[in-house]
């Protein structure tokens, strides 16, 4: 894509209210728009990256927890809530239908894919299975802050499995586990994210989070570093020491951590309500044991930016990058014409920089920005029939002559 049709600018100024990086960093660099607190536009850029994340976390539902996708509706019937006796959650969105009828805007879909799964499993050869969805959550924060950490309105993957006993349940949160680490990994977040106990509530003895340490996080965890795996604050009084291996609390190191998933046994709580059950090989009718598996997709994106970033500006990991080669096009634009053609010709995903700026503003956008390769086409580079190239989070560059582009793209980019 040419930076010139691009209908986004990036900015220097912002309204000073904004505190958080993410924040600060996302709207500098025309990634997203706010358009009230917790509630933003995602721009071209922000809108690719978000897709990229999402793809990760689609591939990794359907090929390793064998999840099918759907998409189930974002308004609700209050109704609904009032058989799981969730009505009065206090970050509800509550609405109404003219012609009458109380509505409510999902939070989350456990009100809704329970009546659903009633219209279709009635034995233990229907079971068990996974659904998930991609879909905008809508929660009233009271205070919604930190950027798109924590938004009224959000984007959200949430996975419900259904099973006939405990045993089969448990195969499948172990498999989840594993998935949830695979994705953290490709999103080069994964070294920094621990395996947390947090309470279960009225489900079970523990749910479980995904934490990522950063100072910009809402969460403090206790860290055994023996085992690789966390305690939330909420529980560590009730739990003392780690659930694994036993290490006192007190030897537990404490951190700042930002919660980028969580998973949950469910236990028979909501099919109970609505008298979801199966019959077994004796023809008794029996409760469906369920779990229900969360990534907050835009939360996650936020997250790599204050985890991922510098002085300069973002770094996007190259796996979610908007663009892989942002080619910059110093006074010699017939000359990076042939560049750009090049690389598209072989599928790589540029941003060609083709506007009418001075150098010093050019590469100070493609730092912000944060596009993992940096390919400049100068008056000094053309005498030596040759492009430069920078990681962005490096500061050595390399001399690339044009003819060997191409094998240059096919082997690191």
């Amino acid at each position: 894509m040419r930076q010139s049709s691009l209908f986004t600018k990036t900015t220097k100024e912002i309204s000073k209210e904004e505190e958080s990086l993410n924040a600060k960093l996302l709207l500098r660099g025309g990634f997203i728009n706010k358009e009230m607190a917790g509630v933003y536009s995602f721009l071209p850029l922000g809108f690719a990256v978000l897709k990229k994340i999402e793809d990760i976390v689609r591939k990794e539902m359907k090929n390793v927890m064998e999840a099918q996708e759907v998409l189930m509706p974002a308004i609700h019937p209050l109704k609904n809530y009032e058989v799981t006796g969730r009505d009065k959650i206090d970050v509800l969105f509550h609405t109404k239908l003219n012609g009458g009828g109380d509505l409510v805007m999902g939070q989350s879909h456990e009100e809704i894919v329970v009546p659903l799964f009633k219209k279709f499993i009635s034995s233990y050869k229907d079971l068990p299975q996974g659904i998930f969805q991609i879909q905008s959550k809508f929660r009233n924060e009271l205070r919604a802050k930190s950027g798109i950490l924590r938004g009224r309105e959000f984007l959200m993957k949430d996975l419900y499995s259904f099973h006939t006993d405990n045993d089969c349940f448990d195969s499948y949160y172990k498999r989840a586990e594993e998935s949830y680490h695979n994705i953290y990994k490709k999103l080069l977040i994964g070294d920094k994210t621990y395996f947390t106990y947090a309470s279960g509530g009225s489900f079970s003895k523990y749910s479980h989070e995904f934490q990522t340490l950063s100072d910009a996080g809402e969460d403090q965890i206790y860290l055994c570093e023996d085992c690789v795996i966390a305690i939330n604050k909420e529980i560590i009084d009730d739990t003392k020491n780690c659930p694994r291996c036993g290490k006192k609390g007190d030897n537990l190191k404490v951190e700042k951590s930002i919660e980028v998933g969580n998973i949950f046994p469910l236990g028979s709580r909501f099919s109970d309500s609505f008298n979801l059950t199966y019959k077994d090989m004796n023809g008794k009718e029996r409760p469906v044991i369920m779990g229900c598996y969360g990534i907050g997709i835009s939360r996650v994106m936020g997250a790599i930016v204050e985890i991922l970033s510098d002085d300069k500006g973002i770094v996007w990991p190259k796996s979610i990058a908007p663009f892989s080669v942002h080619l910059i096009s110093l006074g010699e634009d017939e000359e990076a014409e042939k560049v750009y053609n090049l690389l598209k010709k072989e599928g790589v995903e540029v941003l060609f920089d083709d506007r009418d700026k001075g150098a010093g503003e050019k590469f100070a956008e493609s730092d912000l920005i944060g596009i993992p390769y940096r390919m400049v086409v100068s008056k000094k580079t053309l005498e030596k029939e040759a492009v430069e190239i920078k990681k962005r989070e490096e500061k050595e560059v390399e001399i690339i002559k044009v003819n060997e582009i191409v094998n240059y793209a096919k082997e690191n980019i």
